[in-house]
């Protein structure tokens, strides 16, 4: 089913401090991610998965959830959204290095497998899709306490292939649980095109299925991605049930930084996408309303490189976890 009209316009709502806000959030995803992309291609990291293309999506839904009081199971493209809801480029950046301070595991865990308890972002789990179904026990959990907590949990359109998606979103419905599901679709589940993926023509569509509301928005609008998940926000505080969100992005770069995207499709493609780019986007409605000019621009452009790099630096002269401390907690303590 589709989902109504907003009762009040992003415009009316969002003052232009909240707007630039989401404008910083956006950048600042954007600038960290081409700095991991470096340090990969510098040799100094082992493995990088990208949120770039996927900022407005991600920032639009962050600025929806109450950070702390909802519950988030984020996936690995997540940069920009973690950031929005509580984590620091100096965090992201220790994970991304595996470092002994990443506050997510310790150096652990994968780079991009986020996790930060102040923000109540629970763990990444590696199999694809797992977080669909563990998202709405956190749910069932909250309806039982009589909290107005909201579950949001994120995934690409590729992980709607599994089977975690139909037994996550069937109970949710059974039990109209105070989740929602967040589709970043971005055309492609690694190599492969979405036609060869699914065949409807929405990933939304399936919510016919499990009698739950769906809609599908502009993933590359933040403000359309903001009214989308604020209706399903209230929706789920109100005890009306599950919201599948389909946020129609792309993302131009390849899936990971062991993918080669020449191989599955054409540069024509990716340029025109390009074309698209959701920050650049938001930068022409931000210019036209008179909410940014070239020297607030050049201003939180300044602060963000200036974070990047303090991350950065603070990352490379962090510690390495010992090598014995793999052991703990996944074995439990050492015989002493």
């Amino acid at each position: 089913m589709g989902s109504k009209e907003s009762v009040l316009p992003p415009a009316a709502e969002l003052t232009d401090d909240k707007l630039l806000e989401m404008y910083y959030a956006m950048v600042r995803g954007r600038r960290l991610d081409e700095r991991m992309w470096v340090l990969h291609r510098q040799g100094k990291v082992a493995f990088h998965i990208s949120g770039i293309g996927h900022e407005a999506t991600q920032v639009g839904a962050a600025f929806t959830i109450r950070q702390g009081h909802d519950w988030v199971y984020p996936y690995y493209r997540d940069i920009a959204m973690v950031l929005a809801l509580g984590m620091t480029p100096r965090m992201l950046m220790l994970g991304l290095f595996g470092k002994k301070e990443a506050v997510s595991s310790g150096g652990r865990q994968m780079p991009e497998h986020f996790s930060y308890r102040p923000s109540k972002l629970v763990t990444i789990s590696s199999p694809v899709g797992t977080q669909i179904a563990q998202a709405p026990g956190t749910a069932f959990a909250s309806k039982i306490k009589g909290s107005d907590e909201v579950t949001v949990v994120c995934f690409g359109e590729g992980t709607t292939s599994q089977g975690d998606f139909h037994e996550g979103l069937n109970w949710a419905s059974i039990h109209k649980l105070p989740v929602i599901f967040l589709c970043q679709n971005n055309q492609y589940a690694i190599s492969e095109p979405i036609n060869v993926e699914m065949a409807v023509g929405h990933v939304s569509d399936r919510a016919k299925g499990y009698n739950m509301a769906g809609v599908s928005v502009d993933g590359n609008d933040v403000l359309a991605t903001y009214d989308a998940m604020r209706e399903a926000m209230a929706r789920a505080r109100h005890g009306e049930g599950p919201t599948l969100v389909e946020a129609i992005t792309y993302r131009p770069v390849p899936h990971s930084s062991d993918d080669d995207d020449r191989t599955y499709r054409s540069r024509e493609e990716v340029e025109a996408w390009k074309k698209k780019d959701p920050i650049l986007n938001f930068e022409k409605l931000l210019y036209k309303r008179g909410v940014l000019d070239d020297a607030k621009k050049a201003e939180i452009e300044a602060k963000v490189m200036a974070e990047v790099n303090d991350a950065t630096d603070y990352a490379i002269n962090a510690p390495y976890p010992a090598a014995e401390e793999a052991l703990y907690p996944v074995y439990g303590p050492l015989p002493g």
